[in-house]
């Protein structure tokens, strides 16, 4: 769970990422709708593909080195409005506290700590996801468990390994907050896309999207989930 960085520009759609197998066109679905027939083929494209990036997701603590790649495509394709497991497609809205239910996926939020703009407060009445919750989710379907956990940030960051940024992957969760005597306080995660870029769920208003990391403020470092929690 967040609290609400800076306001960041919103990126344009961005290409499909570099060596992950079976994706489909990215853009299919954005701009000017074309033929009822050529929808249809580009839906059935989308799930094939993401039926074989997680296939091998089977539930086992053993990583494959295929979960990084996954991830990113399962981004995006959350990004772009397609159907996923526990959402029947379009796209996916901000809401403070979403996706910490039982099973990891969009629900209503909470407007407990809310600390948003938008007023009076829209969560518990907005089905969506917050960052974490986001990340949860696209980290279920990618790993085959949900080896993050219904937490917030704070203790989704303490299941994960930093990672230099030189040795940084698409796939790699990117954390903002601030470190503290204590030990690191956490505010901010996304999907690291690569390119100074990552997907997420960024304050109440929007939906989930790519931004620059360097647009939100108190950047932490990269993290990995090495199968070690």
């Amino acid at each position: 769970m967040s609290v609400l960085p800076p306001r960041a520009a919103v990126a344009p759609a961005p290409a499909p990422p570099v060596g992950v197998r079976g994706w489909p066109d990215a853009r299919a679905g954005i701009g000017r709708a074309g033929s009822a027939t050529r929808a249809r083929r580009r839906r059935v494209a989308v799930a094939v593909a993401l039926t074989a990036l997680l296939a091998g997701a089977t539930g086992s603590a053993r990583i494959t080195g295929d979960e990084l790649p996954r991830a990113v495509a399962i981004a995006y394709w959350i990004m772009l409005g397609h159907p996923q497991p526990g959402w029947p497609g379009g796209r996916i809205p901000y809401t403070w506290g979403g996706g910490h239910g039982p099973v990891p996926g969009p629900s209503a939020g909470t407007c407990r700590g809310y600390q948003g703009s938008i007023r009076p407060c829209p969560a518990e009445r907005t089905v969506g996801l917050d960052c974490s919750g986001f990340t949860r989710w696209v980290y279920r379907m990618a790993y085959g468990r949900d080896v993050l956990g219904p937490g917030n940030t704070d203790h989704h960051i303490a299941r994960l390994t930093p990672v230099p940024r030189d040795q940084a992957r698409p796939g790699d969760l990117v954390f903002f907050g601030k470190k503290t005597r204590r030990g690191v306080r956490t505010r901010h995660v996304g999907v690291y896309i690569g390119d100074g870029k990552m997907i997420n769920a960024l304050r109440t208003g929007t939906v989930i999207r790519v931004d620059r990391i360097r647009a939100v403020k108190g950047f932490l470092g990269y993290f990995r989930y090495d199968g070690s929690q």
